[in-house]
């Protein structure tokens, strides 16, 4: 009895260190647009355990690493409203582009991507241990008149012109 409830332990032990532990996935992006290209953006995401407990114990703030990640990403200033577990919300101001023309207003969103945030992953030495996912789900880009450019698991999102009147 006892080798049997070892044997069981040990598959258990050996099943989980060759499993890899999903790290970060990334569940929705909306990006709500003003009039004067101003974007909120809110990121529905799961985490591990490990880094849960790691946000608990402030051992990584998320809001520090989001601005981060995102200014670079970006090349401009942004502020995380606010940063947990599940979620980010973000401003990023002069997101879009506008211009207008005969009465006519063009808002233009630039192309990003996650990208460098996975390979940056890939590079860390824990990298063969976790499988995070940075292509979000859903993205759903939201222009002032209500128009909604929609987008599902691309880890690129691409640059999206609007007109409103």
């Amino acid at each position: 009895m006892k080798f049997s409830y070892l044997l069981i332990g040990c598959l258990c032990v050996v099943c989980l260190a060759v499993m890899p532990a999903q790290a970060f996935t990334a569940k929705t992006l909306t990006v709500t647009l003003d009039g004067n290209g101003n974007a909120q953006a809110d990121m529905q995401y799961d985490l591990s355990l490990t880094e849960q407990a790691a946000i608990f114990f402030h051992a990584a703030n998320p809001a520090i690493l989001l601005q981060n990640a995102l200014e670079q990403n970006l090349n401009r200033q942004v502020t995380v409203v606010r940063a947990d577990t599940s979620s980010a919300d973000v401003i990023i101001p002069s997101f879009a582009t506008v211009s207008q023309k005969a009465g006519t207003t063009t808002l233009t969103t630039p192309a990003f991507s996650f990208a460098s945030a996975q390979q940056a992953i890939k590079n860390q030495w824990y990298a063969p241990f976790i499988s995070a996912d940075f292509a979000p789900r859903t993205t759903v880009i939201s222009f002032p008149d209500g128009y909604q450019a929609v987008y599902s698991n691309l880890i690129s999102i691409p640059s999206v012109s609007h007109q409103t009147v």
